[in-house]
């Protein structure tokens, strides 16, 4: 079966440009958005029999389930508890927010105090047994693990490794993985006090695992990604295209199709694209060919003129949609994954 390259829903709502996109945990039924004008949504992307536009339009809209406000600044990164019924969202407010799903409320907030984060939160996630712990790190430099079990509002462990902001995040069993600006991913063994650097050498944006644990897919802003050897630090595979150029914006990749493809977003810096639209590019994980190339509408029919923007010389501009996030659904029926980015329309491709 072939990459999924045709659009099953868009999901509306958002004011801004979308940065942050979580599925539910398994069988992934939901999807939660983080954007620019500070609001998280939660979304079925498979469409009501009768939706607004429906018949107008060739791709369906999800609905809309709810709206959790309580952020005052832009959403950059989320995280879904296995059990379903909390989540974690952070971002420009310098704290990180502890949701219940159900009532729409935050039942914890980290920050805020001398204890916290200084600059912007890049990344959140949850770790540990039953998911009590959540990681963060950001613009300050460092790795702070909370825990949510505990009256006190410090972090249970600072790390402060890094030289340059953290831009990513990823968590397996007792490790923590961190990228770095500083051009280095860190692995911390959290049990055994230790820790492992990887010198990429360019600014790190993306971390993603295998299954098994034993590589790692870095994205970078030298235009490459890499699939990591953990074990000896070698460069197993790099994936790259002369059309596909990212050197200033931190573009989420994943691995997807059950670690099959590289898929990652576009900056649009490289081949333009007409009416605004955005790029997808897959790469085979083995192999390192070109799989698909797709493209990303910047939204249903009708939607286009939102894309128009005034330049500082005050004339009409329009932008590209920058898809800068996305997510993968594997747990659930058929392959399903989302994409996000500077038109605040999220995207779903595959099976609904």
């Amino acid at each position: 079966m072939g990459f999924p390259d045709k659009p099953s829903a868009h999901l509306l709502g958002a004011n801004g440009p979308v940065h942050a996109l979580a599925y539910s945990a398994s069988p992934g039924t939901y999807i939660l958005t983080g954007s620019a004008d500070r609001s998280i949504r939660l979304y079925n992307p498979f469409p009501s029999t009768s939706g607004p536009g429906d018949r107008h339009s060739v791709v369906p809209q999800g609905r809309l389930i709810q709206t959790y406000a309580a952020h005052g600044y832009e959403v950059l990164s989320l995280s879904v508890a296995a059990d379903n019924e909390r989540f974690v969202s952070a971002g420009g407010d310098r704290s990180v927010f502890l949701w219940d799903v159900s009532t729409a409320v935050t039942t914890k907030r980290f920050g805020g105090n001398v204890h916290a984060h200084t600059a912007r939160i890049n990344c959140v996630s949850f770790a540990g047994e039953s998911d009590s712990i959540i990681v963060s790190a950001g613009f300050d430099t460092t790795v702070r693990l909370w825990d949510t079990k505990s009256n006190s509002f410090k972090p249970i462990q600072v790390l402060d490794d890094a030289n340059d902001a953290v831009t990513c995040l990823v968590i397996r069993g007792p490790e923590v993985l961190a990228g770095s600006v500083d051009g280095r991913v860190r692995s911390y063994d959290i049990r055994m006090g230790k820790v492992t650097t990887d010198v990429i050498g360019a600014p790190v944006t993306s971390l993603s695992l295998t299954r098994d644990g034993r590589t790692m897919l870095v994205g970078s802003l030298d235009n490459k990604l890499r699939l990591m050897d953990r074990d000896n630090g070698s460069c197993l595979r790099a994936y790259t295209d002369p059309g596909w150029k990212n050197e200033d914006v931190k573009l989420q990749a994943l691995l997807g199709g059950k670690e099959k493809y590289v898929v990652v977003g576009d900056a649009m810096a490289g081949e333009p694209a007409p009416n605004g639209h955005g790029r997808i590019w897959a790469w085979d994980l083995l192999t390192g060919k070109l799989a698909a190339k797709v493209t990303v509408p910047w939204g249903p029919e009708g939607f286009e003129p939102k894309k128009k923007a005034v330049g500082r010389d005050g004339k009409e501009k329009a932008r590209s949609n920058v898809v800068s996030c996305m997510a993968w659904r594997e747990d659930g029926w058929g392959d399903q994954f989302c994409v996000g980015g500077t038109s605040g329309v999220v995207t779903v491709y595959g099976a609904l």
